[in-house]
């Protein structure tokens, strides 16, 4: 709920729309991880993305990214908690740099 409120509150500005909107890409494979995939475009993103990783990386990705760490390392102590860690670390790699990156089911 907190990446969709945070979403909300981005998408409120102009300049916040296409961070807004990765948020709301985190909020979907977080709230339901199971079953997909992180993948790479099918086609080059162009500079933009690149830049765009950068801001994200420097105003927050990292904070988020460490988040899923801690939490994966913490899940992962116990049997009952491996397949919710494996998760985290797949939110961790999506929080690092999710411009470029598209979220596809498994079939």
């Amino acid at each position: 709920m907190g990446y969709i409120f945070g979403g909300l509150v981005l998408c409120i500005t102009i300049i916040g729309i296409p961070f807004g909107l990765q948020i709301f890409k985190l909020a979907n494979i977080t709230l339901w991880p199971f079953n997909k995939t992180i993948e790479y475009q099918g086609y080059a993103p162009g500079c933009l993305s690149t830049l765009m990783n950068i801001i994200w990386l420097l105003f927050g990705g990292i904070w988020i990214a460490l988040t899923h760490l801690v939490m994966g390392l913490l899940l992962g102590i116990t049997i009952i908690g491996i397949p919710w860690a494996s998760q985290h670390f797949k939110l961790m790699s999506l929080a690092l740099a999710p411009f470029g990156k598209t979220i596809v089911e498994k079939r």
